[in-house]
């Protein structure tokens, strides 16, 4: 279902409607348009506090993108701003800016003491409202358990409520605020997050944390389809997200393997013809659903590359009236389904040498919602085997989950008005997002270059109000 509101509010009418009443006015998100599209476009602002670690590393990728790159200048404790390269022009940042910037990038992986977040405020006071719509910022910082001292290590936390209470700020221009953190030497893990956050691709991504590992150098790839040659494994692809996940998938270059229910075949071969995929009927409860899936693999491919774990039912009723089955059904499908697929492709070895495993949680299973300890419990646990499994999973193989929030489908449209409402509104960007914005964080899990992002859990939620 269209979202009419903010169709209205974008008219001249509507938007001056919109003020009078004190309504939220939110701003179309600028989408991916075409895989070859720059990742990024016109004037951006990077800068660093004194001891920066990544900031050679983001000007080398800023630099080789579309958008004209300065560094910040005129402040003493930002003076390794100039590090961010030769293609990165002097700007004083004390001065009067007449720009727009189109992204706001801080390195703050050298700061080291509460002191030192003086140099945040140097970076954003002048510039945040020089930010564009549908911009971004993106702050780098150091994963605080990497902290030997505790003052660094409360300073490097506080980047996170930093970036939370700023992506509430710049949300109702349809911009948002992110942050990663990297553990020490991981600068050569940066580009393919860096690129995400940047661009169009994380448009309802908001407020989010990322931690960025050391791992080994990240393969050379095709930036317009960087999923060539890789065999993904999408549950639940008939339609809606699982859909969206599929076609976005394909586009990158990857053969999709679509897999639904029985009764959902219909749907999904149309979907697995237009990507020129396969389709697989299987109910992933089924006792045999592991076996049956490895052989198909087996024998279509010789094994896989991305297992996408989207397949997924809610049975809603609050505790004391809820049947025994709703509760069965909804742990089996959410939770139990995966760790058996997993383990019977990780136990045959054709889940291949730097593959992609990620899970579908939900912010449900961060906050709890009403009417759903079933759901919430089931979501909560894909949490627990994601950041168990990165630990465990060898060969360069990582994990991940996506927890969406409000997602225009089939099934919020089913939504009360007054329910969907809320839900839409209920976020820094005061807008639903589509299933295209979940199938996007996961390509960037999927990408060769994200070798280095494991045991994560991003929200694609527009930072909802409803948990972290």
């Amino acid at each position: 279902m269209a979202d009419l509101y903010l169709k209205i509010v974008n008219t001249p009418v509507g938007k001056t409607a919109a003020q009078t009443l004190g309504l939220p006015s939110p701003v179309p998100l600028n989408r991916l348009k075409r895989t070859d599209q720059p990742f990024i476009e016109g004037d951006v602002l990077v800068g660093a506090a004194t001891g920066a670690r990544a900031i050679a590393t983001v000007g080398s990728i800023l630099g080789a993108s579309a958008a004209t790159l300065h560094h910040a200048s005129g402040t003493e404790n930002l003076n390794d701003s100039a590090k961010a390269g030769n293609k990165a022009k002097a700007l004083e940042i004390g001065a009067d800016l007449d720009q727009k910037f189109s992204a706001l990038v801080f390195d703050g992986t050298g700061i080291k003491s509460p002191e030192d977040l003086r140099a945040v405020y140097d970076f954003f006071h002048p510039t945040i409202k020089k930010l564009a719509s549908n911009g971004r910022v993106l702050v780098i910082g150091m994963d605080p358990a990497s902290c030997r001292k505790a003052p660094q290590a409360a300073a490097q936390q506080a980047l996170e409520g930093f970036v939370r209470a700023a992506g509430k700020e710049i949300g109702k221009k349809g911009a948002t605020a992110n942050l990663v953190r990297m553990a020490p030497g991981a600068e050569k893990q940066l580009d393919s997050s860096v690129r995400f956050f940047l661009s169009p691709r994380s448009a309802y991504v908001d407020g989010q944390v990322v931690r960025i590992g050391k791992s080994a150098e990240a393969p050379a790839t095709n930036p317009v389809a960087p999923l060539t040659g890789k065999v993904a494994l999408v549950t639940g692809a008939s339609r809606g997200i699982g859909e969206a996940i599929a076609r976005t998938l394909a586009r990158d270059g990857a053969t999709v393997i679509g897999l639904d229910i029985p009764p959902a075949m219909e749907d999904l071969q149309k979907v697995t013809d237009a990507i020129k995929g396969k389709a697989l009927a299987c109910d992933i409860t089924d006792a045999n659903a592991p076996k049956l899936i490895a052989d198909f693999a087996e024998e279509h491919f010789g094994g896989i590359d991305l297992v996408i774990h989207n397949a997924g039912i809610t049975r809603d009723k609050t505790l004391g009236n809820m049947p025994e089955h709703f509760w069965d059904m909804t742990i089996a499908v959410n939770l139990s389904a995966e760790e058996h697929i997993d383990e019977e492709l990780m136990k045959r070895e054709l889940l291949r040498e730097n593959g992609r495993i990620v899970c579908i949680s939900s912010i449900s299973g961060i906050a709890g919602n009403f009417g759903q300890t079933n759901y919430s419990t089931a979501k909560s646990g894909v949490i627990g085997y994601v950041e168990a499994m990165a630990k465990q999973l060898k060969n360069g193989i990582t994990i991940n989950a996506i927890a969406p929030g409000f997602i225009e489908t089939q099934m919020t449209a089913a939504m009360p008005v007054t329910i969907r409402e809320a839900g839409r509104r209920m976020n820094s960007l005061s807008q639903g997002g589509l299933p295209v914005d979940v199938a996007e964080a996961i390509a960037w899990y999927c990408s060769p270059a994200s070798n280095g992002v494991n045991g994560n859990v991003v929200r694609v939620c527009g930072q909802s109000l409803i948990g972290k």
